[in-house]
Parts: C-alpha cells; structure tokens; sequence
C-alpha cells in the first residue's frame, strides 16, 4: 500500500528572546548551519554588564562578611542576631549575582540545537522585547515523514517496521524509513497518525514541507476503499460524502489518500459495503431521506 506524507524536520525550534533592547549584531543569516550554543544575536549588553559587575562585587564581599562572622561566632565573639543578618545579607547577594548574571547572558541569543537556520525576523539596530520570535532553527539532519493511516491499518504496524520512501523530486531514488511512532489516539476521521525516520542523505538532500510517498510492506495486498471523486462534497480541505442506511442521507466526515484519475482514496471514515451518494448530493441536507436506484 502506497501513501503520501509530509516531510518535516527532526527538530523545528522557534528561538525566542528572554531580553529587551537594541540588536547590536547578527552572527548569521539564513541557510547557515550553527551548532548548539552558537551565538545568533547580540543585544546591547552594556548596563547588563555593569550590573553583573556590581551584583559580583556585592556578593563576594557579602560572603567574606558571613565567613567572617561565621569564625567570629565560634570565638563568641558576636551575637546570634549579627551572624543571621550577615547570612541573609549573603544569601540576597548570591541571588541578585545569580539573575544578573543570567541577564547578562540573556543579550547572547543561542540556538538550543545544531542545525540550519530557516529565519531571521530581526537586523542590527532592531528593538526586541522578551517573547518575540527572533530566528528559527531546523535540525533536518533527519527527517520525519508523517502521514495518517486507517484504524485497520494502524494494528498491522509496528514500530521498527522497515519503509520505503520515495519523492518526485528524485525518481528512481529509494530512501530507508523505518516505523518511528504509531499514535495511540485516533482523530475524529478514525485515522491514526504515525512518523517514519529517515535519513537525510548528502548525495540527495531533502528538505522539510516536502512530499513523499511511503510505500507499507506490510499492508501490501490490502484491499482499499476507492470512491468516484465526484461523490464529494465540502472543501478539499474537509471532504464529506452522504452515506444510505435505511433510507436515509447523512452526511459523513471522511479522509481521503492518493488520487487516480477520476477516483480517490478513502483512509478513513468509510466502510467496504456503505451505500454512497454518487448523483445530486449538492442538494442534499443531512438526514434526507433518499431512494436507492
């Protein structure tokens, strides 16, 4: 059985900025390949620098204060009191260090992941603000095809199952998938989402939003609902057919797969043997009652 899907990227992260100020400079553009930790852009950093220097100040004398009192304590040389004030004077510094600190390295924003950057929403002298979507990064190292297979079919898969994977942009080229998740929850179709991993080979690069056919080993043979495309109705988007049972129409949610001709692929929401509409469904309500010629 032979399915399309959708290549997406191993990892497709958003990289969001968790500081406020001036874009002093871009470290890269787009189609570059950044390891993690790598530096994308800088934000003004001088008032986060001199406050860092003056947290790190106050808490290293804060501590050589408690250290003080600590050895004078044990003398019996100060008071209970005294020893906690140092201690509490101590323990605010360590935390003011502690967030200037991460202030300060917030005006570096990094990529959490190795990959190729896809977007760059901002240039040198550009404000930001925290929350705002400053780059996107995509690990496309490996790649996930996804698609959405039958509630019949979903049983016969197993994860580690072997797959064929073919696109249009290579003909003749054969890419080994294997079975990587089978979605435990069905969508209101009674499809089944499930993720096949390939490699993304050098020698032919593909590249996240792509098409590609999968091609199921283990469900060859099976047989599968085809219906003629002109029982449809709805958008391309939400297609829908009108189903006979006693009498009567109702209109039914349904998951199409490939297209042959002037016939299409049902995945899901159909069952072999339903009576369909085929004729003046365009003017029909659900729960009309019908007569079967």
């Amino acid at each position: 059985m032979s399915l399309v899907g959708t290549v997406t990227a191993n990892n497709d992260v958003s990289i969001v900025s968790e500081t406020q100020g001036k874009v002093t400079a871009i470290n890269t553009k787009i189609g570059d390949y950044k390891s993690s930790g790598s530096i994308l852009i800088q934000v003004d950093d001088e008032l986060k620098k001199a406050a860092l220097m003056s947290a790190e100040a106050n808490y290293e004398k804060s501590k050589k204060d408690y250290e003080r009192f600590q050895t004078l304590y044990k003398q019996n040389a100060t008071t209970d009191a005294q020893l906690d004030a140092a201690k509490l004077q101590y323990s605010s510094a360590e935390a003011n260090y502690i967030i200037a600190k991460r202030q300060y390295n917030d005006t570096k924003i990094t990529t959490p992941i190795s990959g190729v950057v896809t977007a760059r929403n901002v240039d040198v002298g550009s404000m930001i603000q925290p929350g705002m979507v400053v780059a996107n990064v995509v690990d496309i190292s490996k790649l996930k095809v996804k698609v959405n297979v039958a509630e019949s079919d979903a049983f016969k898969l197993q994860v580690g199952d072997k797959i064929d994977v073919t696109t249009d942009v290579y003909p003749g080229v054969t890419f080994n998938g294997r079975v990587e998740t089978i979605s435990s929850k069905a969508d209101e179709s009674h499809t089944y989402p499930v993720e096949i991993v390939i490699v993304n080979e050098s020698n032919h690069p593909l590249k996240a939003g792509m098409f590609a056919r999968i091609n199921f080993a283990t469900l060859a043979g099976k047989e599968t609902i085809v219906i003629p495309r002109a029982a449809l109705v709805g958008s391309v988007k939400n297609p829908k057919v009108f189903v006979v049972k006693n009498g009567t129409a109702k209109e039914r949610d349904i998951v199409l797969g490939q297209a042959a001709g002037t016939n299409v692929q049902v995945l899901g929401g159909l069952m072999i043997g339903e009576t369909i509409v085929t004729n003046g469904q365009n003017n029909l309500t659900d729960g009309a009652k019908v007569q079967v010629q």
